[in-house]
């Protein structure tokens, strides 16, 4: 890569308002949706005859037309027509030879715009996916970036990088950033995204999952490892993106397993993943999953946010690749999956956000939480990343407290939750009581009168022990009784973030 020829790319890619909005605003809310959906025809449709940089730009890289020298000499007047040929952006038809887009995410130190670059996709290819495709910004790559914490750490290892989004991401809070990848072209993708984006601290190696930091621990772990179950010694296509080579879900153990080996003393793991339920003899998929994290000595929070069938499963990823239903192509893949299912009593696969941490005393008393969340999230305009590390730490604050000690505590309701109520016409006492999460996993929480009038007079003025023994007057119940009924539910409501230590309130979610 000519460092030369990318900084001019860069300076003229700024110049020409190649954003996000710039180009919503070109083609409007209803295109900018039927391109994500993979049609272009709005789009095209809008954008008429604009000859302005910014949609000469979207037109190359975007809609997959062909552009004639005078006008990609306008969009990129600094490169030049030979520059943009010398870097690999475009062939001798003015077509283009990747993907280049604008990307626009917000954490907690702000919003930023960033130039992506990867393999054309199959809208711009007009087929299936070639094996050692490099994917971009996708619904995953999302997901993981939400995923990730924004509070700053020495080091970083981004496992798989791919085009290098996550890279991006993990580079505004940390010193240095390791990023790995078996595929030699994935790393040259994340290259050119890198300085692209004026990102430095970035280290890129290429191998096969941790290979290529034997020895090396890290205060964060992210990664979107190629966890798709492909039948193995069949005619279905191997996708390097996407396919670790492994035999069913044993990539995401391998990486779960790997972690602890490459964490520093309390540092996190932030994974996506997904997980196989099996036959009697395999099991509950997220028991296997807690399985993994116990024996690999962690802390592990795992969340299943979908469950499919395997013919589910098997259609989604054919689809992927490029493969239309009904062909003769699908449907001869379609028995192919689903025979390595059966072979291997696979019932059904679940996927969703593992969360690893590697203990920073080996006395501590560790979480182990799995749990099914298919619900939509909450308002969280930072992501989940710094809500589920506000949840391990709330772990830490009360998991070695008796229940005395619990009972000692003040505690302050999150400001996010709200509570409804049902009554029956005429009634008095409501039927049904309800706790709202508004941000994080936007949990509801099934009440009664004893735990609705707890957090409610959890204003961090009175202890729990003090709330209980009012509660109880007030319910004529008894005092022991109840205590032992909430103390459980509280110790739950802490660690989902419903509820907070009274110091720690402000911010800890």
């Amino acid at each position: 890569m000519d460092a030369d020829l990318t900084a001019l790319l860069r300076a003229d890619l700024l110049a020409a308002g190649y954003t996000v909005d710039r180009l919503r605003q070109l083609w409007g809310d209803e295109a900018d949706a039927a391109l994500a959906r993979g049609d272009r025809v709005p789009a095209c449709r809008a954008l008429g005859a604009v000859e302005s940089p910014a949609a000469v730009l979207a037109r190359l890289f975007l809609l997959g037309e062909a552009v004639a020298d005078e006008a990609l000499a306008r969009a990129v007047p600094t490169l030049g027509v030979e520059g943009a040929r010398a870097l690999g952006l475009v062939d001798a038809q003015g077509r283009a030879l990747l993907d280049l887009r604008p990307y626009a995410a917000i954490d907690s130190g702000g919003a930023v715009q960033w130039f992506i670059a990867s393999d054309l996709g199959e809208l711009a290819l007009g087929g299936a996916l070639p094996p050692d495709h490099v994917l971009g910004v996708g619904g995953a790559s999302l997901t993981l970036a939400a995923l990730i914490p924004t509070e700053p750490v020495d080091s970083v290892l981004d496992l798989g990088t791919g085009c290098g989004i996550q890279s991006l991401h993990v580079a505004r809070h940390a010193r240095r950033v390791v990023a790995t990848d078996v595929s030699a072209r994935a790393l040259d993708r994340a290259r050119l995204t890198l300085a692209l984006n004026a990102v430095e601290g970035v280290e890129l190696r290429q191998g096969d999952l941790f290979a290529p930091v034997a020895g090396e621990r890290f205060d964060r772990i992210v990664s979107n490892p190629p966890f798709v179950i492909t039948p193995r010694g069949s005619s279905a296509p191997v996708y390097e993106y996407r396919d670790g080579g492994r035999v069913g879900d044993a990539i995401v153990e391998e990486v779960v397993r790997g972690a602890g080996a490459h964490l520093a003393p309390g540092g996190t793991a932030h994974l996506l993943g997904n997980w196989e339920y099996r036959d009697a003899l395999g099991g509950d998929g997220l028991a296997r999953v807690r399985r993994w994290i116990d024996e690999a000595g962690l802390d592990g929070w795992v969340v299943e946010r979908e469950r499919q069938s395997p013919a589910e499963y098997a259609a989604t990823w054919i689809r992927d690749g490029g493969t239309l239903v009904g062909s003769p192509d699908f449907d001869a893949l379609a028995a192919e999956w689903l025979d390595d299912f059966a072979a291997r009593g696979v019932t059904a696969v679940g996927f969703g956000y593992i969360v690893l941490r590697r203990p920073s005393t080996p006395d501590a008393v560790r979480l182990l939480r799995t749990e099914v969340l298919g619900s939509p999230l909450g308002g969280a305009p930072t992501g989940l990343g710094d809500h589920l590390l506000a949840g391990l730490r709330a772990h830490d604050r009360i998991a070695a407290l008796d229940d005395t000690a619990l009972g000692a505590l003040r505690l302050e309701v999150a400001p996010d939750v709200t509570e409804e109520r049902h009554y029956w016409p005429g009634e008095e006492n409501p039927t049904v009581i309800r706790l709202r999460q508004g941000g994080g996993f936007a949990r509801t929480i099934e009440a009664d009168a004893a735990l609705a009038g707890l957090v409610g007079a959890s204003d961090g003025e009175l202890t729990v022990a003090e709330i209980v023994g009012a509660l109880a007057a007030l319910l004529e119940v008894d005092e022991g009784a109840l205590r032992d009924d909430l103390l459980p539910r509280v110790r739950e409501l802490v660690v989902t973030a419903l509820l907070s230590p009274a110091t720690e309130s402000r911010g800890a979610g």
